[in-house]
This record gives C-alpha cells, sequence and structure tokens, in this order.
C-alpha cells in the first residue's frame, strides 16, 4: 500500500443548514485557531500528551473530523488519515503535516460514501470534539464498524456538559475562541448511543480540572489532584475508549496452561489429572521455581509419563518470584491463548474451560479470576487476606476503570497476540512486580483491553503451605498502588 496516495474524490451529500453553519465557521476562523491554540498551550499540551497515553505510537489511526491536523500527526501514526468538512482546514492539515504516513481528506465524517473511500481497518479510531457537531451519531458509529477490527479501539473525547457555563463565559471574556452551538451530551447519553450503535465502553477518564497555567499550579493539580475520585467528576475533558461488540461463536482456538510452581511436588500430577480437554489443542508448561522439595524432578517424571496424552514442557526458573515464572512461561508459549493455574490447584483446573470460552467467543479480551464471589471452603483464605483483597480490589478498579473484585486471584487468561503487544510496550511500567498478576492487569489496562472477572470456587489448599507473607507482600502492594497511579492516572 502506497501510504502517500491520495484517496479518490467522493461525491459527497448536501450539507443540512446546521453543518452549512459549522463550515463557514470554521472556514471564517481556522486561520485564526493558531493564535487561540498558543493563548491556551496548556490546555492543547495536556489534552495531546493523554491521547498519546492512549494511543501508543506507530499505530494505524482514522481521526474523523481532523481539522488542522495537529492531533493526529503529534499521535506519530505508522499509518494516519484525517477526514474534515473543510477545504481550508484539510489544506492547512496537509501544508503543516506532509508526512509520508498521513493522508487528509476532505469529506463529511457522516458521510457513507466518504468513509467507503477510506483504506481500513484501523487500530484506533478518533473523535475528538467533533462528535457534538454530528447529526446522527448513533447511525456513524455503526458505519464507522466497516473501518474496523475487533482490536480496534475509539477514542472520543469532549467537554463536559457542567462546564458549558464556563466555557460560555471564556468566550464573552476572550479567553477561548467563540464557537458554535454544539451538542453537550452527558456521558451516560454518549453510553447509550454507543450500545445503540454496538460500541462497548471499556475505559472512561476525566482530565484538566483547571486548563490554565496559573503559576504552574496548573499543570500539577491536574496531574495529581483532578484524577481522584470524585474531584475527576469535575473535569473539563472526558475521553472514553471502546471497541466493537462483536461476538465469535463458532472461534476455536488453543491454549497453554502455564503452571508456575515452587515446592509443590505433591500436586504436579494432580494438576494433570484433573486436567480437563477443551479448545482446538493444549499444551502445558510448568515452570519451576528452584524449589526443595523434588518439584523439578517430579515435574519431569509426570511429563515423561503423560506423554502420549499431554504435550508438556518443563522449565526452571532464572530469577524468583511469580512474576519472572510467567513472563518466562508466557514466552515458550505457543497456542492461542495464555492461561495460568496456580499449583496449589486452589483454583480447580476443572474451572478452566469456562475462562476460556469467555476469550474464544469475544465476550472478553482479558480474565481475572475471583474469589471473592461464592462461598469458599473452611481456611482457604484467611480473613486478614480477605480484608487486604477488599481494599486492594477497591483501589485498582479505580486504577484500571473496570470492576474488580479480586486482583490478587492467580488465575488470568488473555491472547497471547495481545500478551506479545503487552510484552512490547512493558518497558512503560518496567519489571516492578514479583507477583505477576499487576503486570498484566495494567498492562492490559494500558492497552485498552477488555478485562472481565470471572468468578470460581475457591478451595483450601491440600499440600504445601503458601508462599504469599501477608504483611511484606501487602507493603509491596502499596507501594503498587502508588505506582500504578503514577502510571495510569497522573500522566
Amino acid at each position: 500500500m502506497n501510504l502517500a496516495s491520495p484517496v479518490p474524490a467522493a461525491s459527497p451529500e448536501p450539507l443540512s443548514r446546521r453543518k452549512r453553519e459549522f463550515l463557514d465557521h470554521v472556514e471564517a476562523t481556522v486561520d485564526d485557531q493558531e493564535r487561540w491554540r498558543k493563548i491556551n498551550d496548556v490546555y492543547y499540551s495536556a489534552d495531546h500528551q493523554f491521547m498519546r497515553f492512549l494511543i501508543p505510537p506507530g499505530k494505524r489511526v482514522l481521526e474523523l473530523g481532523c481539522g488542522r491536523g495537529d492531533l493526529l500527526a503529534a499521535l506519530e501514526p505508522s499509518y494516519g488519515v484525517g477526514v474534515d468538512f473543510s477545504p481550508t482546514a484539510i489544506l492547512r492539515a496537509k501544508a503543516g503535516h506532509a508526512h509520508p504516513t498521513l493522508q487528509f481528506h476532505l469529506g463529511d465524517s457522516e458521510d457513507p460514501q466518504t468513509l467507503a473511500q477510506i483504506e481500513g481497518p484501523f487500530d484506533y479510531v478518533v473523535i475528538a470534539d467533533t462528535i457534538g457537531m454530528f447529526e446522527n451519531i448513533d447511525e456513524t458509529l455503526r458505519m464507522v464498524h466497516q473501518l474496523c477490527d475487533p482490536s480496534t479501539r475509539i477514542v472520543i473525547s469532549y467537554y463536559s456538559h457542567l462546564w458549558e457555563p464556563i466555557l460560555k463565559l471564556g468566550e464573552v471574556l476572550r479567553l477561548k475562541s467563540r464557537q458554535p452551538k454544539v451538542n453537550y451530551i452527558a456521558t451516560a447519553d454518549f453510553l447509550n448511543l454507543m450500545d445503540l450503535a454496538d460500541f462497548e465502553m471499556i475505559r472512561h477518564e476525566q482530565r484538566q480540572l483547571l486548563p490554565r497555567r496559573l503559576f504552574g499550579l496548573g499543570p500539577l493539580i491536574n496531574r495529581y489532584i483532578a484524577p481522584l475520585p470524585g474531584i475527576r467528576k469535575l473535569c473539563l475533558r472526558t475521553y472514553i475508549v471502546g471497541r466493537p461488540v462483536r461476538q465469535f461463536p463458532d472461534r476455536k482456538l488453543s491454549a497453554t496452561i502455564l503452571v508456575p510452581c515452587r515446592n509443590e511436588r505433591g500436586n504436579i500430577e494432580n494438576a494433570i489429572l484433573r486436567m480437563p480437554k477443551f479448545g482446538s489443542s493444549q499444551e502445558i508448561i510448568f515452570v519451576e521455581g528452584n524449589s526443595s522439595d523434588g518439584t523439578f524432578e517430579e515435574c519431569e517424571r509426570v511429563r515423561d509419563a503423560y506423554k502420549g496424552q499431554w504435550d508438556i514442557k518443563v522449565l526452571k526458573q532464572d530469577g524468583k518470584g511469580k512474576g519472572d515464572a510467567v513472563r518466562k512461561g508466557f514466552a515458550a508459549a505457543t497456542r492461542d491463548v495464555l492461561m495460568i493455574l496456580d499449583a496449589d490447584l486452589t483454583m480447580p483446573p476443572e474451572m478452566l474451560p469456562k475462562y476460556h470460552a469467555v476469550i474464544e467467543s469475544g465476550k472478553a479480551d482479558f480474565v481475572n479470576g475471583t474469589r471473592l464471589i461464592y462461598p469458599m471452603e473452611d481456611e482457604a483464605m484467611r480473613p486478614l487476606n480477605l480484608i487486604a483483597n477488599r481494599f486492594f480490589a477497591y483501589l485498582f478498579s479505580y486504577l484500571v476503570n473496570t470492576r474488580m473484585t479480586d486482583t490478587l486471584c492467580g488465575t488470568k487468561v488473555l491472547m497471547r497476540k495481545d500478551y506479545e503487544v503487552l510484552a512490547r510496550e512493558r518497558a512503560y511500567f518496567g519489571n516492578f512486580d514479583p507477583f505477576g498478576d499487576f503486570d498484566l492487569i495494567f498492562g492490559a489496562a494500558k492497552q485498552n483491553l477488555k478485562i472481565i472477572e470471572t468468578p470460581i470456587h475457591y478451595k483450601a489448599r491440600t499440600f504445601g503451605e503458601t508462599q504469599i507473607s501477608r504483611f511484606r507482600d501487602g507493603w509491596l502492594l502499596l507501594k503498587m498502588v502508588w505506582f500504578a497511579y503514577r502510571k495510569l492516572k497522573a500522566v
């Protein structure tokens, strides 16, 4: 594909009176926008910075309502297409951002002919501040599906309707440019329109409490104070990330079951004996963590004993901690879906097909187990551990914008292709997690994966002792909360 080749001109549908008024306003003010951007540099810089957080560089990006192309260029796409109905804006975009990876197309984003002539699919579709100008939001979103695949994410940004009086006052005081009347739509209404168009929200963020510099206080407050619960509802900017709702009832995916194990000799053979058959094919990887009870030798014995029935690999851990074991095992995996089964078997292996089906059917991109829905067996979890799990579940639900009741459950499931992206982008977080749970959860949240919790019947351990130290690991979790806040919220 020649990225620099021009998009053929469409025969556009005539603009409505309302859109004609919008177009006249844009044409009359497009050259004045650069001055306003300099005046409100803090606002625009923060907006572009957060959009780059949501959309990593090197992606295929379509922006509907691209204006002068500044945001699209700032996202550094590998292939970027901008659409706008203003001839002057498109000319400025082409002149200001002449790059072989960028195309700018004159057309109405709500016109089916315009969208039909764009070459997709895209990794991200961006609608920034223009959705309030659309006349048929749900119908336009429905047309966007033709430019999406199942992994595409749609990013919609807009002003909070609570700020409408303040923004109008800013226009009167000439603190911002005058705008034609747009639809200030509440988030609940946006979610309803997305639902009608077969998109579902997977992320909801609110930013910019003080969109001015204010002697340096504005950026500081916007970074650390504005994202806090409660306060964020007062922010100017709202960002919604959604994904197409698509089900795959007939899809068949293979599975890798990773079993990290340390001093679990008595559970190794039971893991195989209790393992159900599911998916198009399976492999089981034991990653042994330098045990003192002969676990590694038992893994090798079980591998050889069941060679004709199961594809089993045995690896020895190089470093320490479950996180290191997960990274080593997943790097060696060859199947479509990656699954973690703790060797203590407190999560029954018989439950694994249920988790696999959630991914296989397309209901979610990342499945996290939860032990806190169904009643537990006696002594399966100590009271202090239960309290800590509830506390951290609240914190991490806020951090990843998804309700999570049990982030510490060891069972995690995701597609290998998504894990490979997560691994390539791991440098954003670094090697911070000895557990392995939060490396995956935070990476999935950063990648805008759809996360779903699936309950398990948590069983008491039948062999060996827990590897967890409540107070030491609790302190580490508190440090990770702060770490995650800086990496996922204070950006």
